[in-house]
């Protein structure tokens, strides 16, 4: 993404995330209200106008600095027209403080660095407007997806095979599979690949590389995964063993089988499905917060490790999804639950320019929030969030 920038434009970020995160909260908290001062269109605001008006100021340079940095289309025309304000400004403010001739020539000296930034920005409406390439333009023809047959890895298949990309599919119900793969191509006409396996089994993830040893892979998307709800010790421990092998263990040894092939190729992408469980300790969820945890750490090293040899890497964690997860995990829901294709969306459109992204600016206010309390604290709210998704006989 800052490649697709030109250099002015990635000052200009760095310039509206320093007023959205410093400056403005600094001037708005700190500074005495009968210091402060606001200009509007060049006229200066004091005392209580100003300060009651700062709010608007954090607004715009907030929405300036995600609009920059996820290159939003809704920021041309405004950029540019909030860019030719400040230029009108600058010159009424230095005619209304300096007056006569002297005050003009100022104002227009002033105005120019704004003349020119507010032409660049109007100029830029090709880089806000332009689409993204398809991903099999950008990483190359084939994905291999695990847990493919339901829910998000159904959601990404479709939208990985609308924008041309072949699929491998991979779970344990064939029938499924092979349904899906008639779909597939039938409506995207790509090809697919079935590949029935159990990642809790020791040679799945063997079975699984011979299958695409003679495929060009691009894309990995480690999905597969389930939960389960409950103490502890009333959980099987074979329910657990195979918790972290499906959702450790097989995504720790296919990326390791699969990345060096990427890497030889100098394109590729490998993504993971975590959950905003991996944020924090869940009672009740205890091995399944452990093993998104898990993930997200392995997938946001990786991103460093792999940022320079172009392969991108993202962990997705969503929350509650409409998907078969709760009821393999015999949890009781009583929440709003994301669409798959949501959270699908949500990860394509990070894909490149972070290490990791959670579905929904709620959630990850709320993760963000919590991640702020003792963990004493912490754990025991997360408790009775658990506790009422939790059947009376697994509490």
């Amino acid at each position: 993404m800052l490649r697709r920038r030109p250099w002015w434009m990635n000052v200009l970020l760095l310039f509206c995330a320093f007023m959205t995160f410093v400056y403005v909260p600094w001037d708005f908290f700190c500074k005495p209200v009968a210091a402060d001062q606001e200009a509007w269109f060049g006229l200066l605001l004091h005392g209580w106008a100003a300060k009651l008006t700062e709010p608007i100021h954090w607004a715009i340079y907030a929405a300036g600095t995600v609009g920059l940095w996820r290159m939003r289309g809704w920021m041309w025309p405004w950029a540019a027209l909030y860019a030719g304000q400040v230029t009108l400004g600058m010159l009424v403010w230095s005619v209304c403080w300096a007056g006569g001739f002297s005050g003009v020539a100022m104002g227009l000296a002033a105005s120019v660095p704004f003349v020119l930034l507010t032409r660049a920005l109007w100029k830029a409406r090709e880089l806000f407007e332009a689409m993204p390439p398809k991903l099999s333009e950008r990483y190359g023809p084939w994905a291999l997806v695990t847990g493919a047959s339901a829910g998000i890895g159904t959601a990404f298949v479709h939208a990985l095979a609308r924008d041309g990309v072949s699929c491998v599919l991979v779970a344990r119900r064939k029938e499924r599979l092979d349904e899906l793969a008639r779909t597939l191509e039938e409506r995207y006409g790509v090809e697919c690949r079935v590949v029935a396996a159990d990642l809790a089994d020791e040679g799945a993830v063997e079975q699984i590389a011979r299958a695409v040893e003679d495929l060009d892979l691009a894309i990995l998307v480690n999905n597969a995964g389930f939960g389960g709800i409950g103490r502890f010790e009333k959980i099987s421990g074979e329910h657990l063993a195979d918790m972290v092998k499906v959702n450790c263990l097989a995504p720790v040894t296919l990326t390791h089988r699969l990345l060096p092939r990427l890497r030889e190729r100098g394109c590729g992408a490998v993504i993971f499905t975590g959950s905003i469980a991996g944020h924090i300790p869940l009672p009740l969820h205890a091995v399944y917060s452990a093993t998104k945890s898990f993930d997200r750490f392995l997938g946001e090293s990786l991103w460093a490790e792999l940022r320079d040899s172009g392969i991108d890497v993202l962990v997705v964690e969503p929350g509650p999804v409409a998907t078969e997860f709760a009821e393999v995990a015999g949890e009781v829901r009583d929440m709003p639950e994301a669409r798959p294709e949501e959270v699908v969306d949500t990860a394509l459109d990070a894909l490149g320019t972070r290490p990791s992204v959670v579905h929904g600016w709620g959630l990850w206010a709320g993760a963000w929030f919590l991640s702020l309390l003792p963990r004493s604290l912490l754990t025991f709210i997360d408790w009775n969030f658990a506790a009422a998704e939790t059947p009376e006989e697994m509490r």
